[in-house]
């Protein structure tokens, strides 16, 4: 009702309900992007373009460049390009400057899973976690999770029960985890992990509640799907 009260004021005072609207829908925005977190920050992707451009102009003047390349990888990885980072995570393998790189692997492993090649991708995935099993705060497991939990249930189980001993405190964790119950049919496993998601963030400190706050929404959407 607070949206409906918002937009009434909003009209009164600007007298077109079209602006009104527009008005209304930016101000929840701002709200979200404070507050919550579950939309899109849509100024990103120009940012990350941006970004990408100068990245390439960078390597294209000094082809040995080897934090540029991995950079722009990165960035080609978060803009779902995936081939085109494989294309150039893949030649600097042999390279002393990326192979003690728990970063570089999980980022060549990702390439690989989102590119068919299934097998290398786990390889890579596992050779990051070898080098250093905290690498982007447990974020390979999950993605072992995700691999995993086509084929082989346990050991998805397995990648996530890692990744929740690294971030206990995780709200992702827990969801993902409610994600595979479901899927092997033990709906009252999937309902448990989402009542532990909801328990771990409500004794969250507020600092870190911002960052999990859309995964505890999400964990409330989903305990309504299981009913």
């Amino acid at each position: 009702m607070r949206p409906f009260f918002l937009f009434a004021i909003l009209w009164w005072l600007i007298g077109n309900p079209f602006i009104a609207i527009l008005v209304l829908l930016i101000i929840l925005y701002a709200l979200d992007q404070r507050f919550v977190g579950l939309a899109p920050n849509i100024f990103r992707p120009f940012r990350r373009r941006r970004l990408i451009a100068r990245l390439r102009q960078q390597v294209a003047i000094n082809p040995s460049d080897v934090s540029a390349k991995h950079e722009l990888a990165r960035l080609l990885i978060e803009a779902k390009r995936y081939r085109e980072a494989r294309d150039l995570l893949e030649p600097m393998q042999p390279l002393g400057a990326v192979e003690s790189s728990a970063e570089f692997w999980d980022d060549l492993g990702n390439s690989y899973l989102h590119t068919g090649e299934t097998a290398k991708g786990e390889e890579a995935i596992r050779r990051a976690l070898e080098l250093n099993p905290r690498v982007k705060y447990g974020e390979p497991y999950l993605r072992l999770a995700s691999l995993y939990s086509r084929s082989d249930t346990d050991k998805a189980l397995e990648a996530l029960e890692s990744f929740r001993s690294i971030h206990s405190s995780s709200c992702e964790a827990y969801y993902r985890l409610s994600q595979i119950n479901e899927q092997l049919g033990r709906k009252e496993e999937a309902r448990r992990a989402l009542d532990e998601a909801l328990d771990v963030y409500r004794s969250l400190p507020k600092y870190m509640k911002r960052k999990e706050r859309k995964w505890a929404a999400r964990c409330r959407l989903k305990k309504l799907g299981l009913g």
